[in-house]
């Protein structure tokens, strides 16, 4: 029987891929996840959390100090208050309550 294209062909037409079935990947909510990671999860800065919700931003080193100094953080060796845990920090300014959070848990985990 002789091989010709038209065959050759048809076989292609009917031939399944040869790779695994892969299980498809729900498609993350980058939104809601957002949402979900802010805050405090671990509860190391107790009430200040909170408090760092309502300030109003942009806001400085100094005026969180001024404002919360007094507020106890959980740090690996006790606790601190935001005062000692920012003490090494020079005057910034932070433009959100994440932008503070992300700085003092740095801090902490020194």
């Amino acid at each position: 029987m002789p091989d010709d294209k038209r065959s050759q062909d048809e076989n292609k037409d009917n031939e399944q891929p040869q790779q695994p079935d892969r299980k498809q990947e729900k498609v993350r909510d980058r939104a809601h996840e957002d949402r979900a990671m802010s805050g405090d999860p671990g509860g190391r800065l107790g009430d200040l959390d909170e408090a760092l919700e309502i300030q109003n931003y942009p806001t400085t080193t100094e005026e969180l100090v001024e404002a919360y100094g007094d507020y106890e953080i959980e740090t690996q060796g006790g606790t601190e208050s935001l005062e000692e845990v920012l003490a090494s920090t020079k005057n910034q300014t932070y433009d959100s309550a994440d932008d503070v959070r992300s700085r003092i848990l740095g801090l902490i985990h020194r």
